[in-house]
């Protein structure tokens, strides 16, 4: 049972017994740690049928593994909540970002969460709320575009996204921040266990009579992760590569929708100015040291060029 897929990836039958024992390991361990989801049969399935399905869907999918390792690790970390490791800021977060970015209205000093709360609109509700469902879809979109345009820009971009998400999660950790809806909703005490809230988006799942962002939200890994704002980060990822890539016009929506996600997070009350600056400057610190790697490390090079043979 053989099926080559040029120098990538062989069907046969150690490849087989690889990817059914990795996707029941997967499924049961998932099932331990986090408790069980159709979410992971999901993606388990996605995985084997792309695998197994085409010599081009075994590329694309061996490509994406990038991707599946963030998203599993992301949902692994339900099972460690950063409050259990350092204390939660909340009343000190919120007091520094209305000092720094504060905004006066009617004899009152208000974080810009607060002032949008009050005077926000039906259609840039509407606006906010596409906005930030372009967060995940338009990098993966980015993505899958790239493999087919350029497996090695595909590579560059997947490990630097995957990249500046670890370093996401190592600030989680170190500094657990709330997001401001918290403090509208509980205050400064700190409640373990807090569920996920749609926030300002609830605006947005009303005027469509939809639960869109009520699903999102229920299967966040932990609220107390708002700094940074990886919704921020993604799209300058995306514009990097997509200027690094000469799209053109194509950069001009990306410019658009980062702008809009980044006005988003702060008007929907998800997270603050300051959260957002620190998304951004997590993306600039993960592309200049991707672009390190990839120029000084050889090691690092060498494999990326050997993953990059397998989807070719």
């Amino acid at each position: 049972m053989t099926n080559a897929v040029g120098d990538g990836i062989r069907i046969n039958t150690r490849s087989v017994i690889i990817v059914a024992a990795v996707t029941i390991f997967y499924l049961l361990f998932s099932a331990w740690l986090v408790g069980f989801k159709t979410d992971q049969l999901v993606l388990a399935g996605i995985f084997n049928i792309a695998f197994f399905a085409s010599p081009i869907s075994r590329k694309f999918i061996t490509g994406f593994l990038i991707f599946i390792v963030y998203w599993v690790i992301f949902d692994y970390m339900k099972a460690f909540p950063n409050y259990n490791y350092n204390t939660v800021h909340i009343a000190d977060l919120y007091n520094t970002e209305k000092h720094l970015f504060g905004v006066h209205f009617n004899g009152k000093l208000l974080t810009a969460n607060e002032y949008w709360r009050i005077n926000g609109k039906t259609w840039i509700d509407v606006a906010a709320g596409i906005f930030y469902l372009c967060w995940i879809p338009v990098p993966l979109a980015f993505a899958a575009f790239l493999f087919f345009k350029n497996r090695k820009q595909f590579l560059y971009f997947s490990i630097t996204f995957v990249l500046v998400n670890f370093i996401g999660f190592v600030v989680y950790y170190l500094y657990p921040a709330a997001p401001p809806w918290y403090v509208e909703y509980n205050g400064f005490t700190f409640h373990a266990h807090t569920p996920g809230n749609t926030a300002g988006l609830v605006k947005f799942d009303n005027f469509f009579h939809a639960g869109i962002f009520k699903s999102i939200y229920a299967k966040g890994s932990n609220v107390f992760a708002a700094m940074p704002s990886l919704h921020s980060s993604y799209p300058v990822i995306v514009l990097y590569y997509g200027i690094k890539n000469r799209l053109k016009w194509l950069n001009l929506f990306f410019v658009v929708v980062m702008l809009g996600i980044w006005f988003t997070a702060v008007y929907a009350s998800h997270h603050y100015i300051i959260d957002v600056l620190a998304g951004i400057f997590s993306a600039i610190t993960g592309i200049t040291i991707f672009n390190l790697l990839i120029n000084k490390v050889a090691p690092f090079r060498n494999f990326i060029e050997k993953y990059e043979e397998k989807i070719r």
